[in-house]
């Protein structure tokens, strides 16, 4: 390691230091500081109820979860309530020959029920999207749908955003990382990732069962403060299946009436989990910038819980920003991961075009599942609206990993976790296959950027 890399190195621990105490003051003064100060374990944040009963399904990239959302709405009795990022009126959900744009889609759902539309309001400067400007005048699509409703929400923390995904209809709550929207990227992609532009990897969690009305109760708190509107107490609906299913958050302080000092259950439920790790940590997610994940990632790699630990990640080749951070984290594990325990990947898709990995889910151990639209960066868990949803349903756990390395790897994943990653994701790493050591990995500079980012940004 050359002069630089040093220095690089030391003035990196030492601004990851300073922005990791800021966290810590800034959550205990919350009432939420044995988030960072302590070390508890375990599936579930004791910090929210578990619901139990729930039937909760996966779905594997936009062609299969679009098509989900729009029989849903389809079929609506009740209510169509969609809190995004961004949402484009013309966007179409299926690709058939004469589809209908989302507009049309909810316009008639809006003949026979209530629908709603919560949408970020966009930068108060147009420094990136979706700006103000494409925000009002995808609102003003919405509302001449007729009795469509549509807000935005311009609560946002400086210089971040609300970046939740969530769609409530009737009985049925989808929560994930896929927004109906082709800005920045068109997240119709299916999971043989055909060649072009940009191909988009994501997941959404379709679920039904007592935590729909979890999911209703949050949006009927920011739909309250933003549209100034009462809605209904949410029906719990019947138990619909064997999973414990629990909703959790990321709301920054001071940003809505209705939690003033915050929820920091999504950075709780994450720290734990990884904590809890005995023999797998896999993680498929846009950014790995957050050092207080990576901390809990080199203890892992550092101080293996099992001879049979792996650890797998699974990012994207050009993160749409933070590309160098991430790089400098990776780099952090790798001078740690003196074992080999760890693969660093990504996607390419047949003919070696990128795959643009926009998922935010974690698998641990097979035991543990969080899916939603929370990255792992400071902005995700520390400053933007953020929902996820956790499950300890193992079997939910385990057939989800499965299908995804078989997705991935083309291969047979059903041995031995460790087995496979050596023997499969390893070789496949080296030739022809659709994923490939991801690139770049280094610690210079990149080391910089993340905290210099994070106490620039972060009040």
């Amino acid at each position: 390691m050359g002069l630089l890399d040093v220095l690089d190195a030391r003035l990196g621990d030492g601004l990851e230091n300073v922005l990791c105490s800021h966290h810590a003051r800034r959550l205990r003064k919350l009432g939420w500081g044995e988030v960072l100060d302590g070390n508890g374990t375990g599936w579930f944040t004791p910090r929210r109820t578990v619901q139990h009963g729930n039937k909760i399904e996966v779905l594997i990239d936009g062609a299969t979860a679009f098509p989900a959302v729009a029989e849903a709405i389809e079929n609506a009795q009740k209510y169509v309530h969609i809190a995004n990022w961004h949402a484009s009126p013309d966007f179409q959900l299926t690709r058939e020959p004469g589809a209908p744009q989302l507009r049309e889609l909810l316009s008639a759902a809006a003949e026979r029920v209530p629908v709603r539309v919560l949408l970020w309001a966009g930068p108060p400067f147009p420094f990136f999207e979706p700006t103000r400007k494409r925000a009002a005048a995808a609102q003003k699509a919405f509302l001449e749908c007729g009795a469509v409703r549509c807000e935005l929400d311009a609560r946002e923390r400086t210089l971040h955003c609300h970046h939740e995904k969530i769609v409530i209809v009737d009985d049925v709550a989808f929560v994930g990382g896929l927004d109906m929207t082709a800005v920045e990227g068109d997240r119709h992609d299916s999971p043989e990732h055909p060649p072009r532009d940009l191909g988009w990897h994501d997941h959404v969690a379709r679920m039904e069962g007592p935590v729909v009305a979890e999911v209703a109760a949050h949006f009927a708190a920011r739909w309250l403060e933003i549209a100034g509107e009462t809605l209904p107490a949410p029906e719990v609906p019947p138990e619909a299946g064997s999973s414990s299913v629990q909703l959790v958050r990321t709301i920054p302080e001071r940003t809505y009436g209705f939690a003033p000092h915050g929820d920091f259950t999504l950075l709780d439920s994450y720290l734990r989990a990884l904590r809890s790790a005995k023999s797998l940590i896999y993680v498929e997610n846009q950014f790995l910038w957050s050092p207080e994940i990576t901390e809990v990632l080199i203890e892992k790699l550092r101080n293996p819980p099992t001879p049979e630990f792996r650890m797998v990640l699974l990012l994207p080749q050009k993160p749409s920003n933070g590309a160098d951070t991430t790089r400098g984290q990776l780099g952090r594990l790798i001078d740690v991961d003196t074992e080999k325990r760890l693969v660093a990947a990504t996607l390419v898709s047949h003919g070696d075009a990128p795959v643009y990995v926009h998922a935010k889910l974690s698998i641990v151990d097979d035991q543990w599942l969080s899916i939603g639209s929370a990255n792992l960066n400071e902005h995700s868990l520390f400053n933007d609206t953020e929902v996820n949803v956790v499950t300890d349903d193992a079997e939910v756990a385990r057939s989800t990993r499965l299908r995804l390395w078989a997705e991935h790897l083309g291969a047979d994943v059903s041995g031995p976790v460790d087995d496979v990653v050596d023997k499969v994701w390893r070789p496949a790493l080296k030739g022809p296959s659709r994923v490939m050591e991801l690139p770049g990995v280094s610690r210079r500079a990149g080391r910089l950027q993340g905290p210099l980012r994070g106490l620039l940004v972060d009040g």
